[in-house]
């Protein structure tokens, strides 16, 4: 667990350096609100109710509704100047009774660890709540504002520890406008009524329950997954099992940005970057061998031109043999 808040428990002239946890944390079921065409989520834009156009955060600002409906605007300024604390300590009250205060009141549970050097002092408020079977009433700022709390020993796997409960102002519990008004009770039904709590007496065990609905949500969107039934939308952190052309993705991007501004997306502009490497080096390739082979092309044309030459300079001479011995003979 990370701490959240750290301060010291003040009772006395006693100090207790303390370290506060989040005690709980929730595990309901939530919902993403989609279209159900093809599972894109919905967006919600800051529209004013009066003029319909669409509000910045920059011009957002923090509204008092009195009771009449009237609206009052309340500046950083006038919220600057409001009382707020930034005080680290838990100051004890009182050690009240623990069945004087109802857990209606009850509003948001913390552990509290010790410090290293606040260890013995924790130990000793702990056994005296246990001893007294008390409560101890106490007074905190948490995120800039006073609250009242109050401090209870917890049995927990790891040992007993102190646990801060947040609770409600008194005017926050709302008062029931029903009653209940039933006629006569027998003494039978009384006794009746006995039988059946004596029947189901038992210790809490909150092992023994468990969330059958979000485990029936878990289990029906396993199986929808299973089936294929799932919408990939662009925002979607994982694949079907497909291999991703990373080389592709990326020029259908770009491809996608050229088209925004105007400019050329034919089907030789949008061929993709790699086989357009590929026919480049290709041209090179092809370039360099034609500028080989040329030369060994025209030392060809000249060895032909030599042997021609040298061919007829050899009929020559047979030819003026001939004719000289022909001479002769004569």
């Amino acid at each position: 667990m990370r701490a959240i808040w750290k301060g010291s428990v003040s009772f006395g002239l006693v100090s207790v350096p303390v370290k506060l946890y989040s005690a709980t944390e929730s595990h309901d079921v939530s919902f993403r609100q989609v279209h159900a065409k093809d599972g894109g989520r919905i967006r919600y834009q800051r529209i004013c109710s009066l003029d319909g156009e669409e509000v910045a955060y920059a011009d957002i600002a923090k509204g008092y509704e009195t009771e009449d409906g009237e609206m009052v605007i309340l500046t950083d300024d006038d919220l600057a100047e409001l009382p707020v604390t930034s005080s680290r300590e838990i100051a004890v009250e009182k050690f009240v009774p623990s069945d004087q205060i109802d857990p209606l009141l009850f509003e948001k549970s913390y552990y509290l660890e010790p410090e290293k050097t606040g260890a013995k002092p924790y130990a000793l408020l702990r056994q005296a709540l246990q001893d007294a079977d008390r409560m101890a009433v106490v007074t905190v700022a948490l995120r800039q504002r006073t609250t009242v709390a109050v401090l209870r020993v917890r049995e927990t796997e790891a040992g007993d520890v102190i646990v801060l409960q947040t609770m409600m102002w008194p005017d926050e519990i709302r008062v029931p406008d029903f009653s209940v008004e039933v006629g006569e009770v027998k003494d039978a039904e009384v006794k009746m009524a006995n039988m059946l709590v004596e029947t189901l007496s038992g210790d809490f065990d909150a092992s023994e329950f468990s969330d059958d609905y979000a485990d029936a949500v878990e289990a029906l969107v396993k199986a929808k997954i299973e089936g294929g039934e799932v919408e990939r939308t662009p925002t979607s952190t994982k694949t079907s099992g497909e291999v991703v052309d990373l080389l592709a993705a990326l020029q259908r991007s770009v491809d996608a940005a050229k088209k925004g501004r105007g400019e050329d997306t034919s089907e030789e502009a949008e061929e993709p970057a790699e086989k357009a490497a590929a026919k480049k080096t290709t041209k090179k390739t092809a370039a360099k061998k034609s500028t080989k082979k040329a030369p060994a092309k025209k030392a060809a044309t000249k060895k032909t031109a030599a042997k021609k030459t040298a061919a007829k300079k050899s009929t020559s001479k047979k030819t003026a043999s001939r004719k000289t011995a022909a001479k002769k003979a004569s």
